[in-house]
Formats: structure tokens, C-alpha cells, sequence
């Protein structure tokens, strides 16, 4: 084994150091290809070999095995054990490497934010100007830890009009995106004595460790073909949800589970926080209510600007119950740390209806593009399956069975970025969707899209 670590370069102590271990294995083995450390046809340790030596289950490490071979980066032969691919790139990858092939561009459609190139710049520049000059002096001094009050009416009254959800200015919190409110609660959770959080069995690694790193154990739901049964086991105090669209498979949590969740935390005491991260972007009919809006004492509601305006702005919000609003403001620190001239703006942009205007539009745009998958696919690929395409800014996409690798593979040659779904998976999940892309047409911008597009198709076809 030591003579495996030194030829790869590989660090264990940092993959020990690191919670999701998996995730940390898998990129160490990819950067130890990609720099050619790890040359094509070296034949790895076993998963059990490998795990004893890191110290970690052997799941873990065969779950990262799996990933690297999904994705193209590793080949399992019978007999021969698991080997790196061939064909791979072993050398570093720089700018100015991938822009002298030939001309050649790298193809995104991987989830992560909408398309920065429909940003309302005219509107927000105008809604800045008004927002400065009616500013009073002292919204440029530290100011409220919550966020400015302007900010917290109109989001307060904006919540309620499009999600249905019940808070007073003075319960919403401002923070700096959506993973600094789960920092934040995670913190609260800890500090209030909890132990467990369950989590959905797909969603962002990130997330999770961010409870993790708060002492949280994340417990993985059960997941079924009517997607999360979020009803937690005994010994749980919280559970983490995307009802209103689960990230990434796209389902939408049926009414009788809204119920069963929000029942569960009335009768236990227990809380839930409803990520709403896309709620706004529905295609086929009117939103899906919050699940906030069922029990405003027991659900802690995340908003955000990052999928309908930008993640740059780091806008987003949350509706707590009243008793927690005082942690919550504790754990975020009091001084704000959210740059005041976006919330200003922001809540002007919204108290003049810019940001309606802006997110009608989106859905139209969004829902153009949605439509051209579902059609391009129906004609050239029949024998896939786009799941999830109610709302959002992705799908993910059922392949025919045994085919996920050689889709991987032939998006990597073509230089198009997808994500199989695998990668978003919780490592102690026990079940699994299997041979799925997830693909977000929301990134692309408008004049990239059609182009991106047939070169899904193409690699799907």
C-alpha cells in the first residue's frame, strides 16, 4: 500500500481529515489521473484493501470506485481488478490549454445556477439608484444583525403573497445565500442539545457537512418511486426537505407526506427546514404552497435569490419561529455581514414589482427550454426519461439500463459537462436510481443553449 500512495501522490491523512469521505476519495484518485500520477491502465487497490488502509468502511470506498468508473476516470474488469481508463488526460489542465484545441469550448450542463447572462441589469441598476437615494444615513452603519428592515417587509410580504408563507418582518432573517443559513442552523440545532438530522437521500454534499462540521449526524430518508418519505426514524431532531421540488431528482413532496412531516414535528417537538431554493420557478401550474405556511412554529423556511436573480448577489432569507429567532441571530453574529447595498436594492426591486416582472419572465424562458428537451428527446432519444420537469432549472434523465457509462464517457470526448446522479447521493442512502444524468438547462445562456442541446441529444441518441 505505501507503494500506491507514493506513486499517486495521493495525501490518506487529508481523506481521513475530511467528512464525506467518498467524495474526498473520488477527487484525490481524479486530480492523481489528471496530473499523471495515476497513469492509464494502473490497477488500484481492492475497495477492502483500500479501506482498511484509510481507515473507512468499505461501502464508502467502493461507492467512490463506482463514481470514478460512472464517470469514465477508472474501468472495473472481471479478473483484472479496478484500473485506471484509458484515454484519460494526464497533465494539468490550464486556461490556455483547453482554449488552444483547436478552438475548442467545454459544453456546461451541470446544475448550479440559472443564466447569468438574463440578469436584469437595467432594472437592478435602476432600483439601486432609487434604493440609495432614499436611503437613510444610518443604513451604512452596522446596523440590525437580522438584516435591514426594509429587506425584511418586502420579503415578509413577498413570502406570503407568491409561497404562502406566514411570517412578520421581524422573524426573517437575512443571510448570505443559502448555505450560510444552514450554517447558521446548524449551529442553533447544536446549541439546542440535537444530535440528528435527516436528510433527503439525493441532494448537495455541501449541505451536509455543513452539519456535520456542527456535530450533526445526517440520516439519510427512505426514497421510493413517489420520491422522499421524509417521516424520520425515532431519535431524530430535525429533517432537511426540498419539498416543493426535491434537488436533484425534481419530485414534489405528495400532500399526505406534507401532512405526515409537519404532524411528526407538532407531536415531537422536532423541526423541520424547508429548503425553497426554486420555488418560484413552477411551468405547469400554479406553485406549490410552502410547507412553512402548514406550521410556522415547527418549519424554519429558506429562501433565495441565487436560482431566480444570481448567486453572486448572496441574498437569501429565512422565516423562523418566533423562539429561535434570537439564536438564530446569536449564531450569525451581530454585526450583519450581508452587503447592505444589495439588500437595499433588493428590496426596492421588489417592492416595485421588478422582481415579479423578472421571474414571470424566467418561467417563460426556463419553460422554452424545458420544452425543447422533452421534445428533442421524444424525437431522437425515445428510450430516455426526463423526470422532474414541473419546475426548476434541471431534469434528471433516466438512461436505458447499462448505458450510463458509455453516455458519461461520450459526453466527456465531446466535451460536454453533466453530472451523473450518483454523485449527489447520500453515502449510507439504501436506495439508488440507477444510470441518471441530472442536467441543468438553466445554466446555459440563450445564444449557448441550442448548441448545448444537440450536443445532449447527440451523446444520448
Amino acid at each position: 500500500m505505501s507503494e500506491f500512495w507514493a506513486v499517486s501522490g495521493i495525501t490518506p491523512d487529508a481523506i481521513r481529515a475530511v467528512r464525506g469521505a467518498r467524495h474526498a476519495l473520488a477527487e484525490a484518485v481524479r486530480e492523481a489521473v489528471r496530473t499523471g500520477h495515476l497513469a492509464p491502465g494502473t490497477r488500484l487497490p481492492s475497495s477492502r484493501r483500500l479501506a482498511t488502509d484509510l481507515g473507512l468502511a468499505r461501502n464508502t470506498v467502493a461507492d467512490a470506485y463506482a463514481d470514478l468508473v460512472a464517470e469514465g476516470w477508472l474501468a472495473a474488469r472481471s479478473g483484472s481488478g479496478t484500473l485506471v481508463a484509458g484515454r484519460m488526460i494526464t497533465r494539468p489542465i490550464s486556461a490556455r490549454s483547453v482554449a488552444d484545441r483547436s478552438g475548442a469550448t467545454c459544453e456546461d450542463l451541470i446544475p448550479a445556477s440559472p443564466d447569468l447572462a438574463a440578469f436584469p441589469r437595467v432594472a437592478w441598476l435602476k432600483a439601486t439608484r432609487r434604493a440609495l437615494a432614499a436611503a437613510p444615513d444610518d443604513a451604512l452603519g452596522y446596523g440590525d444583525p437580522r438584516g435591514r428592515p426594509e429587506l425584511r417587509v418586502a420579503i415578509a410580504d413577498h413570502l406570503a403573497r407568491s409561497r404562502g408563507v406566514c411570517v412578520s418582518a421581524e422573524d426573517v432573517l437575512i443571510c448570505a445565500g443559502v448555505s450560510h443559513g444552514l450554517q447558521i442552523m446548524s449551529k442553533v440545532l447544536a446549541g439546542r442539545g440535537a444530535r440528528n438530522v435527516a436528510v433527503e437521500s439525493y441532494g448537495l454534499a455541501g449541505h451536509w457537512s455543513l452539519l456535520e462540521v456542527a456535530g450533526l449526524q445526517t440520516l439519510p430518508l427512505p426514497f421510493d418511486v413517489h420520491g422522499t418519505d421524509p417521516v424520520p426514524p425515532d431519535g431524530t431532531d430535525a429533517v432537511l426537505l426540498t419539498p416543493a421540488h426535491q434537488f436533484p431528482v425534481g419530485t414534489t413532496l405528495q400532500r399526505d407526506r406534507r401532512t405526515a412531516v409537519v404532524d411528526w414535528a407538532g407531536r415531537t417537538g422536532g423541526l423541520v427546514v424547508e429548503d425553497d431554493y426554486d420555488g418560484e420557478l413552477r411551468y405547469d401550474r400554479q406553485s406549490v404552497g410552502a410547507l412553512q405556511g402548514l406550521d410556522p412554529e415547527s418549519v424554519v423556511y429558506l429562501g433565495t435569490a441565487s436560482q431566480t436573480l444570481a448567486p453572486g448577489l448572496r441574498l437569501a432569507w429565512m422565516a423562523l419561529p418566533p423562539r429561535l429567532v434570537g439564536d438564530a441571530v446569536a449564531a450569525k453574529g451581530q454585526i450583519d455581514s450581508c452587503d447592505v447595498f444589495s439588500q437595499l436594492t433588493m428590496a426596492e426591486f421588489i417592492t416595485s414589482g421588478a422582481y415579479d416582472h423578472h421571474v414571470r419572465a424566467a418561467r417563460r424562458r426556463y419553460r422554452d427550454r424545458r420544452d425543447a428537451l422533452i421534445t428533442a428527446l421524444a424525437q431522437h432519444a425515445p428510450r430516455v426519461r426526463a423526470i422532474g420537469t414541473s419546475a426548476g432549472l434541471q431534469t434528471v434523465l433516466g438512461l436505458p439500463p447499462g448505458t450510463g457509462q458509455r453516455v458519461l464517457q461520450s459526453a466527456a470526448r465531446q466535451g460536454l459537462r453533466v453530472a451523473d446522479l450518483s454523485r449527489y447521493r447520500h453515502e449510507r442512502a439504501m436506495s439508488a436510481m440507477a444510470d441518471a444524468l441530472v442536467v441543468g438547462y438553466g445554466t446555459p445562456s440563450d445564444a449557448a443553449w441550442p448548441q448545448e442541446l444537440s450536443a445532449l441529444v447527440r451523446i444520448l441518441s
